[in-house]
């Protein structure tokens, strides 16, 4: 029977590999998808915390989609800040959210206090010498085809200077001034968001927290420990993301499911005759059952593997081209997209599988 399976998938090559190239695009649509929104997500969490920062306060309710929020807060309220108990440093932050050649955060920062949440560490240059002065990470350098101190690159439609390069891993890829990109929002004054370093014990965030919150004109106020604003950056908080990811499993789901259905019923259709030798000779609706499922599995684990090593190169080409994209390819969404198309793969075989084990073995010898 091995044979015979073996001999069904090599008589009909071009079918075979497009089946299983076709559970290949699932797995790859499955794991890609979920790599670059979780990337995303991940690397939004791995940004953030290496602010420094133990607290985050801005206007409104709390949100995960700080870069969303407009810069409505006025400036003067870091002062207010810092007079607090507990409060060593307060960092006014104005981000935008820009959508240009490519979708990027920029961080308007009061440099001194920016630094002083945790200090930057300079690959090479020095900090804003100039209101058009931008200071880059270095994944962003790589992506902008190797960008140094001194060059020029478009920010926020406008021509900034390179002043200095860091190493990544401290909220965005690109900081501007404060002033100055207040001044291009004419929105002079104002931040987003402002963010604490207390002294490093739970009881003073509580207490910064109450201090803040009973302060006239801040009642209004979000106020959230690191802990938990990064507790927020995950699929459920985050509007339409489970739903776009369910949607594009689905779509890779039927693909598979439909092109391993054709493919298979093609196959019963096609042996007929093959299928009343079997059964004249003693085969058992299961063992036709069989056949044809493991003919359908061995389709499909070729099409996994495939897929998988698929993405894993996709995911080693696009870190060279995009340095700055997140791509996480996790182990259980790995397990996850092999059960899933494997599942895919059976469901769409076994309708031809009981229709070739329902054959009646006199009308199968007699198909032309």
């Amino acid at each position: 029977m091995n044979k015979l399976i073996v001999g069904n998938l090599v008589h009909r090559p071009l079918r075979s590999v497009i089946s299983a190239f076709a559970v290949a695009i699932e797995v790859i649509m499955i794991l890609s998808v979920v790599a670059i929104f979780y990337g995303i997500l991940n690397g939004n969490r791995t940004q953030q915390s290496g602010i420094g920062m133990d607290m985050i306060v801005h206007p409104g309710t709390a949100s995960a989609l700080l870069n969303t929020s407009a810069a409505s807060a006025d400036i003067r309220v870091a002062d207010v800040l810092r007079k607090l108990p507990h409060v060593q440093v307060v960092a006014p932050v104005n981000i935008k959210l820009t959508t240009g050649a490519s979708l990027e955060n920029i961080s308007g920062i009061d440099y001194a206090t920016y630094n002083d949440l945790k200090p930057f560490v300079f690959l090479s240059g020095t900090p804003f010498q100039q209101p058009f002065d931008v200071i880059i990470d270095d994944l962003q350098a790589a992506a902008g085809k190797g960008l140094k101190v001194g060059d020029t690159t478009k920010v926020l439609n406008h021509d900034f200077r390179v002043c200095g390069i860091v190493e990544h891993g401290k909220g965005g890829r690109k900081y501007i001034p404060l002033t100055t990109m207040d001044e291009l929002d004419g929105n002079p004054g104002k931040a987003a968001v402002f963010y604490l370093k207390t002294e490093n014990q739970p009881e003073f965030q509580e207490a910064v927290r109450n201090e803040i919150l009973n302060t006239d004109g801040l009642q209004q106020y979000s106020v959230q420990t690191i802990q938990e604003y990064l507790s927020t950056l995950t699929p459920d908080h985050l509007p339409g993301f489970n739903i776009a990811l369910r949607v594009i499993i689905s779509i890779a789901i039927i693909i598979g499911f439909m092109v391993i259905f054709q493919s298979m019923y093609t196959a019963v259709m096609e042996r007929t005759r093959e299928i009343g030798i079997l059964k004249s000779m003693g085969a058992g609706q299961l063992s036709i059952v069989s056949v044809v499922l493991r003919e359908t599995m061995l389709l499909a684990i070729a099409g996994i593997t495939i897929g998988v090593c698929a993405t894993y190169l996709l995911r080693a080409v696009l870190h060279n081209r995009f340095p700055t994209l997140s791509f996480a390819v996790t182990t259980d969404w790995v397990f996850k997209a092999v059960a899933i198309a494997l599942l895919g793969a059976l469901c769409g075989a076994l309708y031809p599988a009981l229709k070739a084990a329902r054959k009646d073995p006199i009308d199968a010898l007699s198909y032309e």
